[in-house]
């Protein structure tokens, strides 16, 4: 079929409006691209944030570095409002926990989850009930008797957050009271337990495992509505899924803690799309199904529309949480 001239520029007009879409979509990172930790080191968020990078790295996914820079000042306020800032900035990313809603709520700080862009919800991430391997309380009721005989010390990560929200729904269900002692991050509030300076926490499967399986602390319940996926055996006797659930023990309270991935406010689609497909093949790699597994996460994943709705039900839910146990700011 022979084309007229007044066809053929047509189409070359098509191609060109392909080729710039087609460019578009190719948007990668011009720089190294910093990965902000809204907490200490040490803990699940550092943790997965490192473990992110180092699967970028070893398996080329990206041509430019990425850098993991901790800003854990004011409960994380540092590092969101930070990444509020950098609007239009593509060369940022956020890992999020569930401080993305508590550390606004407690402070007051200007600051939502909706001056972000939303990228991808990596897991969500398990809270157990941790003593001493040496405390004399080998289940979750010898507990709850031994906090109702005497106060207990509790540590955990931050004043206001999602562990001391934990603890005092504890408090409430048990009946009773323990002294909350604030820590900077998860790593160091093991650290803690398993040094006898404080006698339990509820830190994350990720946070403690290292210490379970050397002998040195003790599952007693997890905050789920299940058991943790999970086979074999982390110590000789026990793997995550014999840790019962808190309310099959007697204890009627559950939580379960947000691990996703925010962008700048104000980039494009293209730029959400490149981190989105980053993200998706850094989950299909070994070494990601491996911290799920030795991390006993729950391996739920969102991106879009629906990632949105979660996080909007999640904050209001949050709220209702953050107001019961009296952590809101005056206004809040």
């Amino acid at each position: 079929m022979m084309l007229s001239r007044r066809q053929l520029p047509m189409i070359g007009a098509g191609l060109a409006v392909s080729g710039a879409a087609q460019a578009q979509r190719a948007w990668e990172p011009q720089r190294p691209v910093q990965f902000i930790v809204p907490a200490g080191t040490g803990g699940g968020a550092d943790q997965m944030a490192r473990i992110i990078q180092g699967i970028i790295t070893k398996h080329s996914l990206m041509r430019q570095p990425m850098m993991v820079v901790n800003k854990a000042g004011g409960a994380g306020a540092e590092g969101f409002l930070e990444a509020r800032n950098a609007r239009g900035n593509p060369h940022l990313l956020i890992i999020s926990l569930s401080n993305l809603f508590t550390t606004p709520m407690s402070t007051g700080i200007p600051f939502s989850w909706r001056d972000l862009t939303p990228v991808k919800m990596m897991a969500l991430d398990e809270f157990v009930l941790w003593v001493n391997a040496s405390s004399p309380w080998q289940n979750l009721q010898q507990f709850v008797e031994a906090a109702k005989a005497g106060r207990i010390r509790i540590g955990g990560t931050g004043s206001k957050q999602e562990d001391q929200i934990i603890t005092v729904a504890m408090q409430r269900a048990m009946g009773t009271e323990f002294i909350y002692v604030p820590f900077r991050g998860g790593g160091e509030v093991a650290t803690q337990l398993v040094g006898g300076h404080i006698q339990a926490t509820v830190n994350n499967p990720i946070e403690a495992v290292t210490h379970w399986r050397a002998g040195t602390l003790r599952p007693l319940c997890v905050f789920d509505t299940r058991r943790l996926p999970g086979e074999g055996r982390i110590t000789d006797t026990m793997g995550w899924q014999d840790i019962p659930t808190c309310k099959e023990a007697g204890l009627d309270v559950e939580y379960l803690m947000l691990r996703g991935v925010f962008a700048a406010p104000g980039i494009t689609a293209p730029q959400v799309a490149f981190y989105t497909e980053l993200l998706n093949r850094v989950t299909q790699t070994p070494e990601w199904r491996d911290l799920m597994a030795n991390g006993a996460f729950n391996t739920t994943t969102m991106t879009g529309a629906p990632f949105v709705e979660w996080l909007t039900r999640e904050e209001a839910r949050h709220r209702s949480l953050m107001q019961e146990a009296g952590f809101l700011a005056t206004g809040g």
